[in-house]
């Protein structure tokens, strides 16, 4: 048993926002992938237009590249906890891992979460202490902080990892913080020098462990995974098996074969141990398979996946919009989409229920779930989801629910509004820590449904400063009550269109989230209610002609811009007696009866 020098297999680790995608594009362009002339956008490596939006990596993506006679295999892995599922399964294709770190904020939950899942696997891990040329840098400290971070998981024999200093934008990297270089040379020593090339026993049958799947319209289902002994071949004969089903065996034949290079996949004959592949040619190929010889057809154990923590129904929408926008309405179509998903995101859960029209689609956080919900609207999809709520576990005889660890940097000007709201919502601060450039770091443990649509109002209580991020925890006992949503909803009377005049008089009860000339219908919540009640409104009315004045004076009337909720908004605002109605081309809340009188009749 030996170790290929030729070869690493590498994934990039971090928090959400520490510059993990920015890295990537820095090590693309320091060894030649690009030509000097060639216009390269930035995060090239988030091609989903999702991510591209909102600036995280959602879906983990491989590359490769080369540096001297190494061939490094890169795995970019998302930062956002809600996306975990991604990094605990790509792990198993590495053989060690790079932690991103921000030069200013030092580790937060999901650093811990991904280190975590690194040192269960035995993974070597190189700290990139990142954004060193921010001005409130503080590398030292962070020396400090990820250090107390190995010894707080119980990994002493991880002080000695090394540290590398980088300006992921400015594309350098150098051993010393204090020392500006013009490449990225040290992180490319660090990871040939520190990180072990895969283990090599050639002689053995074949077997791949399949991590991630992706999907092409001309060849189909595409299976990634790392070689984890023999030769794999084109137009071999393989077995189809997985540890976790073991009834599963079918007889395929690879037809291609893929190895990374740069951001494109080149087809290649034939592939050794270690190597990362693409396997294309078999349809019903899924994340945990392991494709093995017919001379040894034993499949590999795969990772246990986190359970998800939170659940929304998405059901056909019955509204009297419905069928106007989208272009897949039925439950069958909605169905078959839900469970295709299911192929390639394994912290997914879908399950049938009561009604043939509605499914209970679980997943690991609000935003988890909004990402499915915004790429199935632009496919041309038509539904509506349900307010998101906390999936519950009895243990031993007593009922959990899940509790999240909620990191807070906010203005000491803040602090009392946020303790005081935390504190109402079952939230108990663990730790507080010195103001770092006017900020004071607060550590809470609180009920992951204390959580639910708070963010909204954290912005509000911080005029826009602060920063919230959140992991889960663990389950444990329930807390207790938690306060509802304090404010009402303002409802329209009628079908109809709105008109100036009428949502004049809708404006002062409360905050509008509609504008004139917008299509409404009996039941639809066009804004929200201060005093916490909700308020039947006709948004519709015309100022009716007289012998003063014409109806046109309609057009003199000033309002106020409307409040336009995102899809994440919505799902906070949304109460257990409300919907959120999906379309291509519009967010629409509103009450699950539409008629008063069978809301009246609910509520009693």
């Amino acid at each position: 048993m030996q170790r290929r020098k030729d070869i690493r297999n590498i994934a990039i680790i971090a928090h959400v926002d520490h510059g993990k995608t920015t890295l990537v594009d820095s090590l693309l362009k320091e060894s030649g992938v690009f030509r000097k002339n060639q216009v390269v956008e930035d995060r090239v490596m988030d091609s989903n237009d999702i991510e591209r939006e909102r600036g995280i990596t959602i879906l983990s993506k491989n590359t490769a590249i080369h540096y001297g006679d190494v061939k490094i295999n890169i795995v970019d892995t998302p930062g956002h906890a809600d996306f975990g599922g991604e990094v605990e399964r790509v792990l198993k294709m590495v053989e060690g891992v790079v932690l991103v770190v921000d030069a200013f904020e030092g580790p937060m939950p999901q650093t811990k979460f991904v280190l975590k899942n690194a040192l269960d696997l035995n993974l070597p891990v190189i700290v990139l202490v990142n954004k060193i040329d921010r001005e409130d840098a503080r590398p030292e400290e962070v020396i400090d902080e990820v250090l107390d971070l190995f010894i707080e998981l119980g990994a002493d024999s991880y002080i000695d990892s090394p540290f590398v200093f980088s300006s992921a934008k400015k594309g350098y990297a150098s051993d010393d913080y204090k020392i500006e270089t013009s490449n990225m040379y040290s992180l490319f020593d660090k990871i040939v020098e520190y990180i072990p090339g895969p283990i090599y026993d050639i002689d053995s049958p074949f077997r791949v462990l399949i991590s991630t799947i992706d999907y092409n319209e001309y060849v189909g289902r595409i299976g990634i995974g790392k070689i984890e002994s023999g030769t794999i071949e084109e137009n071999t004969d393989a077995v189809l098996k997985n540890y976790n089903h073991p009834d599963l065996e079918k007889n395929v034949k690879i037809s291609k074969l893929y190895e990374f290079e740069g951001l494109k996949r080149e087809e290649v004959d034939s592939s050794d141990v270690g190597s990362i592949i693409a396997i294309s040619g078999i349809a019903d190929i899924n994340i945990g398979d392991t494709l093995c010889s017919p001379l040894d057809p034993t499949p590999l154990p795969f990772v246990k996946i986190s359970e998800p923590t939170i659940a929304m129904n998405f059901s056909v929408n019955d509204s009297p919009f419905a069928g106007r926008e989208g272009k897949f309405l039925t439950s069958r179509q909605i169905r078959t989409r839900l469970f295709r998903e299911l192929q390639t995101d394994v912290s997914l859960r879908v399950e049938e229920t009561d009604s043939t029209d509605t499914f209970k689609v679980s997943g690991r956080g609000e935003l988890h779930l909004s990402v499915l919900i915004e790429n199935m609207r632009r496919e041309g999809f038509e539904f509506q989801v349900s307010k998101p709520v906390v999936l519950y576990k009895t243990i031993e005889g007593v009922l959990m629910e899940p509790m999240e660890t909620a990191i807070i940097s906010v203005s000491k000007d803040y602090i009392g509004p946020v303790i005081e709201k935390l504190g109402s919502r079952r939230g108990e601060l663990i730790s507080m820590s010195e103001p770092q450039g006017g900020y004071t770091k607060l550590e809470f443990s609180i009920p992951a449904r204390g959580l639910i649509g708070y963010r909204q109002e954290f912005m509000t209580d911080t005029k826009g400063e602060g920063i919230i991020n959140t992991i889960f925890d663990s389950y444990q006992p329930v807390k207790g009550e938690i306060p509802r949503r304090t404010t009402g909803s303002l409802i329209s009377f009628e079908m109809g269109v709105s008109t100036p005049y009428g949502l004049n008089s809708a404006e002062e009860r409360g905050i509008l989230f509609i504008g004139p000339n917008t299509d409404v219908y009996q039941g639809m919540v066009i804004g929200e209610n201060p005093k916490g009640l909700d308020i039947d409104i006709n948004v519709c009315r015309k100022k009716k002609e007289t012998n003063i004045r014409a109806a046109g004076s309609d057009d003199a009337i000033k309002l106020s811009p409307a409040r336009i909720l995102s899809l994440e908004e919505a799902l906070e605002f949304i109460e257990d007696d409300e919907l959120i109605e999906i379309t291509p081309k519009n967010l629409r809340i509103r009450k699950k009866y539409l008629d008063p009188n069978k809301r009246y009749k609910a509520r009693k």
